[in-house]
């Protein structure tokens, strides 16, 4: 099997991207990371600012590395502009690099798109504010957000800090429809352990933003159609159509 080469770059201190995205993409891709520059002594807002004024540059932080996508595996900076600048910015940016690009946003728009998906409850672990953005550009990008569940960490909102426990508990008691699609917005929180215990005994569809980046960006890598399965992180066998599917090896 010919593996693809997928480029990503991720926040400097986000514990969760790499190791999810390497279990989603499985035996057929390599992932290749870099990070954006630290900003020490600034607010959050500030930060996030930051790193999308620097992704144009990191886009050549890969040099001549021959890869098959990149990704932008953080969500929360794209949450302070509207999804068309998102897009037509991802637009440019595969064009000068030559390499089909796409930010966490963006590829979970497309993810959505792909399964037919008009009505969302948003689960955020983002601060309050970044929480309003983030349900704002989702509106905006014309889905219906029917619920907002704030996860909270023990010492507070924090997308890294949450555990799977703490996730799976504070979904559980927003007491949600059983045919919910649920969108759990942040490639630092870890979602993959919680997809089973939160599909269990329902109908949910589950949507992670590390999941709709592994499935934008291994669509891209093996040049087919890419399953994107509803409990992605079990291994299943490949789709009788041929395509692969995200999740697993399998």
């Amino acid at each position: 099997m010919n593996r693809g080469r997928v480029g990503v770059i991720v926040a400097p201190a986000n514990p969760s991207a790499e190791p999810e995205l390497t279990r989603l993409l499985g035996s057929r891709a390599d992932m290749h990371v870099t990070r954006f520059p630290v900003r020490h002594g600034l607010s959050l807002a500030e930060r996030l600012e930051s790193y999308n004024a620097a992704l144009p540059s990191m886009v050549w932080a890969f040099d001549g590395l021959p890869l098959s996508a990149m990704v932008m595996a953080c969500s929360e900076p794209r949450y302070l502009i509207g999804p068309d600048e998102d897009r037509e910015q991802c637009a440019e940016l595969s064009e000068h690099a030559g390499v089909p690009f796409a930010s966490a946003t963006l590829a979970t728009r497309e993810a959505m798109r792909h399964v037919g998906v008009g009505d969302i409850v948003l689960v955020s672990p983002y601060q309050p504010w970044l929480t309003e953005l983030a349900e704002r550009f989702w509106k905006t990008s014309g889905l219906n957000v029917t619920q907002v569940v704030q996860v909270r960490a023990k010492n507070g909102y924090s997308p890294y800090a949450v555990t799977p426990a703490e996730l799976i508990s504070q979904v559980e008691l927003a007491e949600l429809p059983g045919d919910a699609v649920l969108l759990l917005t942040g490639t630092g929180m870890a979602t993959l352990p919680a997809l089973g215990p939160l599909n269990a005994g329902n109908d949910r569809l589950l949507l992670t933003s590390n999941l709709c980046a592994a499935w934008w960006a291994l669509s891209r890598a093996v040049g087919r159609p890419v399953t994107l399965g509803r409990v992605p992180h079990r291994r299943r066998r490949m789709a009788a159509a041929g395509g692969a599917q995200v999740g697993g090896t399998a």
